[in-house]
């Protein structure tokens, strides 16, 4: 049996419903993963492949979205196994046919009821990945302590590993000194997507909205606007929307900066200097923010 037979065989096991794959095609536009669309005729599923050892990662992506389709808010592909099949690891889910455009105000309001969904704590069950980076999601009833510690905390010192410690240690020493004042309020612990990016983000041919490639955990919904913002992708028309469903505070312009800047630290450290400037430049806007 090779690799492709047993990824149908457990699909088959997962859903009751035979599968036999008639047709593979491969699907461009990952950096961490390798994905194919396998069919039968009658359905059809997206397939993520990586080295066997990343299999806890497509466990974790799984159990993510699992939990943002139990919020029953905004459309979500149906996780439908995961698995080893030869030397690869594997995530099965539902395949959608985005070929729609994007309602941005559907979206937006969407979001907002996604994070009116809250937990009593800071963090979720299990630690997942953001990128192809661990992710700490270690319980903590306070948001400013959370991420001191498993978001903003973990990243510079994974830059100071990755040799970029010179750049970066003393702005990030008197950043976490002043956390407290910049971030500046206690949210609620509401349920994110994490990587809420333009490229994690589309929409049906009906242009029902769908997010996918998730990061999960509870957290300020803050940080899932701010990544929304710091590549593009979104219109206007969606940032009215969830600001009519749930305005934000003046000082998330602020707190915008901070929390996209635990997202180009990861880009560092995945992709390399080319995001140092970039990292540098936020943590001295957020320096003399608090000046």
């Amino acid at each position: 049996m090779n690799d492709r037979e047993t990824i149908a065989r457990h699909i088959a096991s997962a859903t009751g419903r035979p599968f036999r794959i008639q047709r593979e095609q491969s699907v461009g536009g990952g950096c961490i993963n390798r994905a194919v669309v396998l069919a039968d005729g009658a359905r059809a599923y997206f397939v993520k492949l990586n080295s066997a050892d990343r299999l806890a990662m497509f466990e974790a992506e799984s159990e993510g979205l699992a939990a943002l389709r139990a919020a029953n808010t905004i459309r979500v592909p149906e996780p439908i196994c995961t698995g080893i099949a030869g030397t690869q690891s594997y995530l099965a889910i539902e395949h959608l046919d985005l070929a729609g455009r994007l309602d941005g105000a559907e979206a937006g309001r969407r979001l907002a009821q996604l994070h009116r969904c809250t937990a009593p704590d800071f963090g979720w069950h299990r630690d997942n990945t953001i990128g192809s980076t661990p992710q700490c999601n270690a319980r903590a009833s306070d948001w400013v302590d959370f991420w001191r510690v498993h978001r903003l905390g973990y990243q510079l010192d994974l830059a100071v590993r990755n040799g970029h410690g010179r750049a970066l240690s003393d702005s990030g020493e008197r950043l976490m000194a002043v956390l407290d004042d910049l971030i500046g309020h206690r949210p609620a612990p509401s349920l994110l997507h994490g990587d809420l990016w333009g490229g994690n983000i589309g929409a049906t041919r009906e242009g029902e909205p769908v997010i996918f490639d998730p990061a999960v955990y509870y957290g300020d919904r803050e940080t899932d606007l701010a990544m929304t913002e710091l590549f593009g992708g979104f219109g206007s028309d969606f940032y009215a929307a969830y600001r009519d469903a749930w305005p934000l505070p003046p000082e998330y312009g602020t707190r915008r900066i901070l929390y996209n800047l635990y997202h180009v630290l990861n880009h560092l450290n995945l992709f390399g200097g080319g995001y140092l400037a970039q990292a540098k430049g936020m943590m001295d806007r957020l320096l003399a923010a608090v000046r």
